[in-house]
C-alpha cells in the first residue's frame, strides 16, 4: 500500500497539467489536479483561442471591402463589440467544459483551488486548509503577463488578459512591445476600427523571427493604417483631465489613447507557490530548472510548460506533459524534443515559421542558399489589394537540407504546420524539387523555387 494519497498531484489546469493528469489518471493511478482560476489555461481562457476568435472579427472589415472586386454589393454594416464578447464567452465556456469531462471521465479528482508545495511531497489546498501528500507532484501553473511595474503609471495599463473583457471598445489604443502578443492584437484592434499605435524599443518588430518576414509584415501594417513606433519606449503613463491616457514616450511624443496595453513578455507565475518550502530551484525570472525529463532537483517534483521558461508554446507544453507520463508511468524514460517547433503569428497577413532564420543560419553553416519569392497572392487581384506574399527557403549548401522556411502571407500558419513534417523528416531541397505543385496556390512557390535567390558564405550575401 502507498504511503502517499495521490500517485500524482498536478498544480496548474492548463494545457500541460491537463494532459498530464488525464493520462496518468487514464492509466489507473490516483490523481488529483488543483486550479485557483478556470481549467484550460493561458491557451484556453486569455490566450491562444480567445485570441483567434478575435483575429476572426477583425478580418471581417477587409473581407466586406474585397467582396466588391469579386461582384458582391455588400450593404452597410457595422460592429458590436459586446455581442463578440458574449459569444466568445460561450465559446470559452464549452472548451472549459470539455477539459473538466476529459478529466471527469478519466477518473482524476478536480480540486478548485490554489495549491501551494509544503515540501518534496507534500501539497497544502488553501480553499481547505487541508494538506495532502503525493509520490510526484507536477508543477503546470504557466506563466503572466510582465507588469512592467517600474513604468510610472504602470497600473492604468491593460494587458492581454484584460483586453479580452473590455466593457467598450476603445477608440484609440496604444500597445508596447514587439512579440506575439503585441502584434497580433495591433492587427487585431485595428481590424476593429480602434485607432492603433504600435511601441517598441528595438528597430524592428518580432526579434527572433526572419528578417523578412519582420520586414515584410512591418510594412504591410504601417500600409493598412498602423502607427509602428520603434527605438521608443514608455517614460511614463497618466490620466488626463479629460479622462483619457497620456502615454508619454522616450521621443518626447504624447499619445492620447483610450487604453494603453503592455504587452512586454511573461514571467513563470511562480510567486508563493512555495517553491522554497520543497527545495525546487528557480532561475533569474522565477523559471522552475528542470533536467531533460522535466524534473526539477528535488526528485519528485517535475515541472512542464511556462513555468520552465524553455519554449512559451502551448503544443509544447502539451508535448512535455505527454513525455512525462511516458517517463514516469510507461516504462519508456522520453525527453521532450525542442527542436524544429513550427509556430505561427497570427498577424493580417499571418507569419508561418520553421527552422532557423537567414541571420542563425548563416552563424551556423559555411554556405547558404537562400530561395526567396515576392509576390502578389491571386485573391488580392480582383479586390485591388497590394498586401504581398513572402515565401523563404534556407538551404545548408553543402547537404541540401532545408533548415529554415518562412512565409508571410494569407494561411501561413496552416502551411507551417505541414512543412514542419517535413522539416523534422530531414527533406532537403531536391525533396521539395520532386514534389509537384497544386495549382493555382501561393504555396505552389514552395516546389517550383528553382533557383537561388543569392548565396551566403561565411555569414555574407554573395
Amino acid at each position: 500500500m502507498s504511503d502517499f494519497e495521490y500517485d500524482l498531484f498536478v498544480i496548474g489546469g492548463g494545457s500541460g497539467g491537463v494532459r498530464a493528469a488525464r493520462l496518468a489518471a487514464g492509466l489507473g493511478k490516483k490523481v488529483a489536479i488543483a486550479e485557483e482560476y478556470r481549467f484550460g489555461g493561458t491557451c484556453v481562457i486569455r490566450g491562444c483561442v480567445p485570441k483567434k476568435l478575435f483575429v476572426y472579427a477583425s478580418q471581417y472589415s477587409e473581407h466586406f471591402e474585397d467582396a466588391r472586386g469579386y461582384g458582391w454589393t455588400v450593404g452597410a454594416s457595422s460592429f458590436d463589440w459586446p455581442t463578440l464578447i458574449a459569444n466568445k464567452d460561450r465559446e470559452i465556456d464549452r472548451l472549459e467544459g470539455l477539459y473538466r469531462h476529459g478529466l471527469e471521465n478519466a477518473g482524476a479528482e478536480i480540486i478548485a483551488s490554489r495549491a501551494e508545495l509544503t515540501g518534496p511531497h507534500s501539497v497544502l489546498i488553501k480553499a481547505s486548509g487541508k494538506t495532502v501528500t503525493a509520490k510526484h507532484i507536477l508543477i503546470a501553473v504557466g506563466g503572466k503577463p510582465n507588469p512592467h511595474a517600474s513604468l510610472p503609471g504602470h497600473e492604468l495599463c491593460i494587458s492581454s488578459n484584460e483586453a479580452f473583457h473590455l466593457e467598450t471598445l476603445p477608440e484609440a489604443i496604444v500597445i508596447a512591445g514587439g512579440g506575439y502578443i503585441a502584434v497580433e492584437f495591433a492587427n487585431i484592434f485595428h481590424g476593429l476600427g480602434v485607432d492603433t499605435t504600435l511601441i517598441y524599443r528595438g528597430k524592428e518588430i518580432l526579434s527572433r523571427f526572419d528578417q523578412d518576414m519582420r520586414r515584410g509584415l512591418h510594412t504591410a501594417m504601417e500600409e493598412k493604417g498602423i502607427r509602428i513606433l520603434c527605438h521608443e519606449i514608455f517614460e511614463k503613463i497618466e490620466r488626463g483631465a479629460d479622462g483619457r491616457l497620456l502615454a508619454h514616450t522616450s521621443a518626447g511624443k504624447t499619445l492620447v489613447a483610450d487604453q494603453v496595453m503592455l504587452a512586454l513578455g511573461r514571467d513563470p507565475n511562480t510567486d508563493g507557490l512555495g517553491l522554497k518550502a520543497a527545495g525546487v530551484e528557480t532561475g533569474q525570472k522565477g523559471e522552475i530548472m528542470v533536467d531533460e525529463f522535466s524534473r526539477t532537483n528535488v526528485e519528485s517534483i517535475y515541472a512542464v510548460g511556462d513555468v520552465t521558461d524553455r519554449v512559451q508554446l502551448t503544443p509544447v507544453a502539451i508535448h512535455e506533459a505527454m513525455c512525462l507520463i511516458d517517463t514516469l508511468y510507461r516504462d519508456n524514460p522520453s525527453s521532450p524534443d525542442h527542436d524544429l517547433i513550427p509556430t505561427a503569428v497570427f498577424s493580417q497577413p499571418e507569419i508561418g515559421t520553421v527552422g532557423l532564420s537567414e541571420e542563425a543560419a548563416a552563424k551556423k553553416y559555411d554556405e547558404l542558399e537562400i530561395y526567396r519569392a515576392e509576390f502578389r497572392p491571386m485573391k488580392a487581384t480582383l479586390s485591388g489589394r497590394s498586401e504581398k506574399t513572402i515565401m523563404k527557403m534556407i538551404v545548408n549548401a553543402a547537404d541540401r537540407k532545408v533548415v529554415g522556411l518562412h512565409i508571410l502571407g494569407h494561411e501561413a500558419g496552416e502551411m507551417a504546420q505541414t512543412l514542419g513534417i517535413a522539416l523534422k523528416a530531414g527533406c532537403t531541397k531536391d525533396d521539395f524539387d520532386r514534389t509537384m505543385a497544386v495549382h493555382p496556390t501561393a504555396s505552389e512557390e514552395l516546389v517550383t523555387m528553382y533557383k537561388p535567390s543569392y548565396l551566403v558564405k561565411a555569414g555574407e550575401r554573395v
